[in-house]
């Protein structure tokens, strides 16, 4: 059917509406387009589909970078979008999410770092194709796309995938340290019959279970951390330091004189072994490999660790809360958390524009208003979002960033 877009939703998908008013999200769209779509899931209320043919283009609209995309590759969505637009669009969405998930009226949402699309990445997760090779799934298909070289990457990724011969049908995560020159590869079930780089550290997935410890360490923020392969990091070390900026920011503007921090989901201690610094800090992680990381990329600052999930965390009295939780949120057991410090500022790391929507919500039915989210761009070509917001107690004094 023929349909004119309007806007972007969550996800990447541009949203238009049948004749019958029914609300069509259409992948591989932009807004003020009118396209040719086929849909692939219809519901009484709302269907999704795929563009056939653009009919009237966007003037956001370019030829994808990667001769991938036009092969069928699946790894990035928003090739289709011209780069300042991508970061356009990121922006709206966290205005349209905030104001109407959670209830903030005139949001202010602003530009952080900007970070190139391309060639950054350090992190990419992928399977074995019957070859061997190294293989993205095909756009809206289970079927494997095998690729050569990815526009993404950083170049010593770029090597192990243009490289690297695997187990068919195995699971792959290549990581490295871009600034250390470190890497590894985590292939499951197994790593017998991998073939890499000389210099690669391959672990299998089994042996990860067995209590088999494997790191990398990457410099990011004037420090060199450890991660381990079961441990969480940011896909770029530039990233890494563009959230720390963002966090900085908004602690130093609503809570400077703060003594006492507790950093929730902290990982291998990115915010408390930067923002932290000279604070008082309390860490709440539930990985146990993220824990032993931690331990030692704070030693020697005044951090004291709890490895406990956060749900079941008894929380310590606090003035900021950092919270850097999985893609589901904080929630209300998160926001219970948060509340249960006492801090007058909570700054939360929202990697998906819903759950933050979600816990905006949930903040200010807790007491909180929004002063700020900082929008950084650390996955170009894609509709993947990454925001730092400030949520201030009420009555504790407000102001903007």
């Amino acid at each position: 059917m023929e349909l004119r877009t309007t806007s972007m939703a969550v996800g990447g998908e541009a949203v238009a509406r049948e004749p019958s008013g029914r609300v069509v999200f259409i992948a591989g769209a932009l807004p003020d387009e009118t396209v040719t779509v086929e849909l692939s899931d219809e519901k009484k209320s709302f269907a999704r589909g795929s563009v056939v043919d653009v009919l009237e283009p966007s003037p956001d609209r370019v030829e994808p970078p990667c001769p991938n995309v036009a092969l069928g590759c699946g790894g990035c969505d928003w090739q289709h979008v011209e780069e300042e637009a991508q970061h356009r669009l990121r922006l709206g969405i966290v205005s349209d999410v905030l104001a109407r998930s959670g209830r903030v009226v005139d949001p202010q949402v602003r530009s952080g770092t900007r970070l190139p699309a391309a060639a950054l990445r350090t992190t990419v997760r992928g399977i074995a194709d019957p070859d061997g090779r190294f293989a993205f799934h095909r756009r809206r298909s289970h079927d494997l796309f095998a690729i050569d070289t990815c526009l993404v990457v950083h170049p010593l990724v770029d090597e192990i995938i243009q490289r690297g011969r695997f187990t068919p049908g195995a699971n792959i995560v290549i990581r490295v340290g871009a600034r250390t020159g470190e890497r590894m590869v985590v292939v499951g079930p197994t790593g017998k019959g991998t073939r890499v780089p000389e210099g690669v550290a391959v672990v299998g997935e089994g042996d990860l279970r067995g209590g088999h410890r494997v790191w990398i360490h990457e410099e990011a923020a004037g420090r060199t951390w450890r991660v381990s392969a079961k441990s969480f990091f940011q896909a770029s070390p530039e990233g890494a330091e563009a959230l720390v900026t963002a966090v900085s920011e908004l602690i130093d503007l609503h809570a400077p004189d703060a003594e006492r921090m507790v950093d929730l989901c902290s990982g291998v201690g990115l915010f408390a072994g930067t923002v932290g610094a000279g604070r008082s800090v309390v860490g709440v992680e539930r990985s146990a490999a993220a824990v032993a990381d931690a331990r030692h990329n704070l030693e020697g600052l005044d951090v004291r660790l709890v490895k406990v999930a956060m749900a079941k965390w008894r929380p310590s009295p606090a003035d900021v809360v950092v919270a850097d939780p999985a893609r589901s949120g904080l929630g209300a057991e998160g926001v219970a958390a948060v509340t249960g410090t006492g801090a007058d500022l909570c700054v939360l790391v929202s990697c998906d524009p819903a759950a933050l929507g979600r816990d905006a919500g949930l903040l200010a039915d807790a007491g909180y208003e929004h002063v700020g989210s900082t929008v950084v761009d650390l996955f170009g070509h894609t509709s993947h979002i990454e925001v730092v917001s400030g949520f201030k107690k009420q009555g504790s004094g407000t102001g903007q960033p």
